[in-house]
C-alpha cells in the first residue's frame, strides 16, 4: 500500500534568506519586550540594499527626513542589560535573559557590522541592524521612551 506525499509547500512562494531571516527573527523575539519607560514589542526589520550601515542609510530606508536626531549605539553594550544574569534573578528572568542572548547571537551569526540607532527623541525608534548575506539592511526594530 502506497501513500502519496502531500507536498508541503507552493514552489511559487520559495523563500528568499531574507524572509527565512525575518521569520526566525520573528521567532527569536516572541514574547520579548523591550524595557524603557515603557515596555515595547521587538519585530523584524528587513530593508534594502545598502552599501553600508550608517545613519543617514537607515533614515533612507525608513522614510525619515536627513535632519531626523539619532544616536549610534554599541551592541553589545545595548544587550548588556538583557542578557547579563544578575544574583537576584529567578527563573523567569533568567529564561529571558537566554532569550535574549539568543536573539543576539542570530544576529550576530546572520549578519555582518551590527549596529544600533536610536532614531528621534523622547518617543525613539531602535533598530538593531546589519547587512544580511545579501547586502540589505535587517535586524529588529522596536521603541522606547526615554525622557
Amino acid at each position: 500500500m502506497s501513500r502519496k506525499r502531500k507536498k508541503m509547500s507552493d514552489p511559487k512562494a520559495a523563500k528568499t534568506p531574507q524572509a527565512d531571516l525575518s521569520q526566525q527573527i520573528k521567532r527569536a523575539a516572541e514574547g520579548l519586550w523591550y524595557i524603557s519607560e515603557t515596555d515595547a514589542e521587538i519585530f523584524p526589520f528587513t530593508g534594502s540594499k545598502s552599501d553600508s550601515i550608517t545613519k543617514e542609510n537607515l533614515l533612507e530606508q525608513i522614510g525619515k527626513p536627513p535632519d531626523t536626531p539619532v544616536e549610534e549605539r554599541d551592541f553589545n553594550q545595548m544587550f548588556e542589560r538583557f542578557i547579563k544574569i544578575q544574583d537576584w534573578f529567578g527563573d523567569e528572568e533568567k529564561a529571558t535573559a537566554a532569550k535574549f542572548a539568543a536573539l543576539k547571537n542570530l544576529l550576530e551569526k546572520n549578519l555582518t557590522d551590527v549596529k544600533v540607532f536610536k532614531v528621534g527623541r523622547i518617543e525613539l525608534d531602535i533598530y538593531f541592524v546589519g547587512l544580511d548575506k545579501e547586502g540589505n539592511l535587517a535586524g529588529f526594530q522596536t521603541k522606547a521612551v526615554e525622557t
